[in-house]
């Protein structure tokens, strides 16, 4: 995870698949962006319209993250969405449909953003391609308020990594546990994501994908949740990359916060 982070920057290259940014469409733009200004520091600015009102969230000036208002009539679920990278994202397209996957919204141009696309892999569960401007996309990482990681919670790892590994060329490697199914996603010899079998633990929320957000302290950061409206799913508890809990805003989006060890 902390090898991931790391390596990312704002001149770095934008190897197909790598994690790239994350979105949250919300029905209150007004008072999510209050919440996660509050949360996580951010500021906003006006950014693409082509899907209705978005912003994108910056962190001392910096873009970290994206917010867009959904339509009324609309019932999806209200999630972070992480946009994987993809040098054509029309033939990546192409290719999630070959796989089994299911192509909802373009690919379609985002003014001078780039190029996207929002998917879901065969299991259900939605993610974003996005063929970027070069001048584009989180390039502040490592730092409090900024996306740390991105896990697919799901039934099981294994066909659902091939899909991803079809998709976009990754390369996966299992963690060797016996009550654990877990596959870390590598690029070019890096972790980049993580899917996480969880059988029936999932119940009648569907496969999904999770971020995580950098925090200095995650207690104090579960304090603030429910300060300003949010709720605590799942309190603070040790992982091998840090001090972790699962929050989501006061619209129900779910989310991560983790305390990195640097």
């Amino acid at each position: 995870m902390t090898e991931a982070r790391e390596s990312a920057g704002p001149h770095a290259r934008r190897v197909p698949g790598t994690p790239c940014w994350v979105s949250l469409m919300a029905h209150g733009l007004a008072a999510t962006e209050e919440f996660y200004g509050e949360l996580f520091g951010w500021e906003f600015r006006p950014g693409p319209q082509q899907l209705g009102p978005y912003v994108r969230a910056l962190l001392d000036g910096h873009e970290v993250a994206g917010m867009g208002q959904l339509p009324p009539d609309h019932r999806l679920p209200i999630a972070w969405t992480p946009y994987l990278a993809a040098a054509d994202v029309d033939h990546t397209a192409d290719t999630v449909r070959e796989c089994g996957g299911t192509v909802a919204v373009g690919p379609l141009d985002a003014a001078e953003a780039g190029r996207m696309a929002i998917a879901a892999d065969p299991s259900g569960a939605v993610f974003g391609i996005w063929q970027g401007a070069a001048h584009l996309g989180t390039t502040l990482t490592g730092v409090p308020g900024t996306p740390a990681w991105n896990e697919l919670i799901t039934f099981e790892t294994e066909s659902v990594a091939k899909f991803y590994e079809t998709v976009f060329g990754y390369e996966k490697e299992p963690v060797v546990s016996a009550d654990f199914d877990y596959v870390t996603l590598h690029l070019e010899g890096r972790p980049v994501a993580g899917l996480h079998g969880v059988g029936h633990a999932l119940r009648d929320r569907g496969p999904h994908w999770q971020t995580y957000f950098e925090v200095t302290s995650v207690e104090a950061a579960l304090r603030q949740v429910a300060d300003l409206g949010g709720r605590v799913l799942r309190q603070t508890h040790d992982s091998p990359h840090g001090r972790v809990a699962t929050v989501a805003d006061p619209e129900g989006a779910m989310f991560s916060v983790i305390e990195n060890p640097h």
